[in-house]
């Protein structure tokens, strides 16, 4: 066990898909999973292995933020024998045709604020982050193969969800983005700092240009294509 994962040594598969929300964890284990089990709680930060098509494949919530990401992913892959993570999350659209439940993957990831990283690994203050590419890699191929579409664009990791800035302001600053999360920058730094393999997946949950807006129970319950693509790659990990 770890100050904040209460599973045992062996509780978690190779890969591991990590939405934010605890109840989004668990709406995967209900719905797509067999065999399944609770192996952690601790703070209602719910976290499930079980099989999917056979294959074995643990969910775990990260919580909010990059330093809530950044607590668990360090501790599944130092602890665990965790070997890789994609994060399956929401994201805000800063392009009018990237549309509510779009499927973006991260070729690169902008961080506003390096302190994370400083901290972790020392004199490092790169802005961009960049995924595993042979992750990236399966995806993209799983996602031919299931013959969904997925946008590969670079993101925006932002340290607050209310924001002064505007969408003109955060494209340029970050030197593209075409959405804004605020996890993926902390998960790269750790997969970077302890040679693991990661990746962030995402679904679009509102449009910052249009003012669409999705509701909590559609982000817990309605991300299926983004979820599916996640779990076929378990084959992969075995």
């Amino acid at each position: 066990m770890t100050p904040h994962i209460n599973a045992q040594k062996g509780d978690f598969a190779k890969l591991v898909l990590m939405p934010g929300d605890p109840l989004r964890a668990k709406y995967i284990a209900d719905n797509y999973l067999e065999n399944v089990k609770l192996v952690s709680n601790v703070r209602n930060m719910l976290m499930y292995t079980g099989t999917y098509k056979g294959n074995k494949i643990s969910v775990a919530a990260s919580g909010m933020g990059v330093a809530s990401i950044g607590i668990y992913s360090y501790e599944l892959f130092s602890e665990y024998g965790v070997e890789a993570i994609i994060r399956i999350g929401s994201s805000g659209s800063f392009k009018k045709e990237i549309k509510n439940f779009d499927l973006v993957l991260a070729k690169d990831c902008y961080g506003e604020n390096t302190s994370f990283r400083e901290n972790l690994i020392p004199d490092a203050t790169e802005k961009i982050v960049y995924p595993t590419k042979e992750l990236n890699d399966l995806i993209i191929k799983h996602a031919k193969k299931l013959n969904k579409q997925v946008k590969f664009e670079r993101i925006l990791t932002e340290e607050a969800f209310y924001s002064v800035k505007s969408v003109d302001e955060r494209i340029k600053m970050s030197g593209g983005a075409v959405c804004v999360e605020m996890e993926s920058y902390g998960l790269f730094t750790v997969a970077e700092k302890l040679n693991k393999k990661t990746a962030c997946l995402l679904t679009i949950s509102d449009n910052l240009v249009t003012k669409e807006y999705t509701t909590s129970e559609q982000r817990q319950n309605s991300f299926n294509e983004m979820m599916v693509l996640a779990l076929d790659l378990a084959e992969d990990f075995q």
